[in-house]
């Protein structure tokens, strides 16, 4: 946030029912330097052309500026990021896609936790920001190889990979937040057991791949290996679970046969979730240690 500054918008029907989602990314270059402007830049300029008189104290417009700055770099604690100005900018959104993936895994687990069908549904519309994302990101990276022409131009396309790896990411939540809507039947307590440890599992997942790869921690990769060993263990006891109670149960109704079609999907989800953060650590040592996949 420190290179960009950022525009989102929302346009609701008249029903107050969210319809479109849109965010703007608006970076300041100097086209006879072909180099990017420090948004610090920009705020000295506001100052300086504001009347002095509003100057006074530390509840000044001048001091509310710094101030800005100060907390949109404080919000980034959770990672951190390397001091490159185009890596700046393109781990900074991978970091806020990252956390918003992080919401919508567990806006989707929690919508199945309650059986709450309005909160699975505001799940599934986390889903447009994170498409929009995505392409965030892919633009971005075209700005920055088009900018800095001594870029590595195959680590420059790993950012857009480690998005589109998110976004998946983002599609098997809507899995998981979909069960609530397509079924009528609550999970049953055991299976329910098994599912919340293979949430915070995944959870954890993403967070180590993630790390590995905007830290340049790839020997976090052990801990990540571990986590998926057992995230299919709980797998396969969930899907035995699952089978146990389909042997003992009568197709009659469809919607029975339906339930543990969708539960099988829920299990899937997670397992694809996990695969998916081997992945993007996988992505992370080709890019920080150049050895290939």
């Amino acid at each position: 946030k420190k290179y960009y500054a950022s525009r989102d918008f929302k346009m609701y029907n008249s029903k107050g029912e969210l319809c479109v989602i849109g965010t703007s990314k608006w970076l300041l270059v100097n086209t006879e330097k072909g180099s990017i402007v420090n948004n610090e830049c920009i705020y000295y300029r506001i100052a300086e052309k504001l009347d002095k008189s509003v100057i006074l104290d530390n509840h000044s417009i001048y001091n509310k500026l710094l101030k800005y700055r100060e907390l949109l770099v404080e919000s980034l604690v959770d990672y951190s990021i390397s001091n490159t100005t185009g890596n700046v900018l393109i781990n900074d959104m991978l970091i806020n896609m990252a956390k918003h993936v992080h919401s919508q895994l567990e806006a989707s687990f929690e919508a199945v936790l309650e059986y709450d069908e309005e909160k699975a549904k505001k799940a599934l519309e986390m889903d447009y920001a994170t498409n929009n994302m995505v392409e965030k990101v892919r633009t971005s990276v075209e700005t920055i190889v088009n900018i800095d022409k001594h870029s590595e131009f195959s680590k420059s396309l790993i950012y857009t990979e480690v998005a589109y790896d998110l976004e998946r990411i983002g599609d098997y939540c809507g899995h998981i937040a979909k069960f609530v809507i397509n079924d009528v039947y609550e999970i049953d307590k055991i299976v329910l057991k098994n599912l919340k440890k293979m949430y915070k599992t995944t959870q954890s997942m993403i967070r180590l791949s993630m790390t590995a790869f905007i830290e340049g921690k790839t020997e976090l990769k052990d801990d990540l290996m571990e986590l998926e060993e057992s995230i299919h263990i709980l797998q396969a006891k969930s899907i035995n679970l699952i089978a146990t109670q389909m042997a003992e149960s009568s197709f009659d109704e469809k919607e029975r046969s339906n339930y543990f079609m969708y539960l099988f999907r829920v299990v899937k989800a997670f397992e694809r979730i996990g695969d998916i953060s081997i992945e993007i650590m996988d992505v992370a040592i080709e890019f920080h240690e150049n050895i290939p996949r």
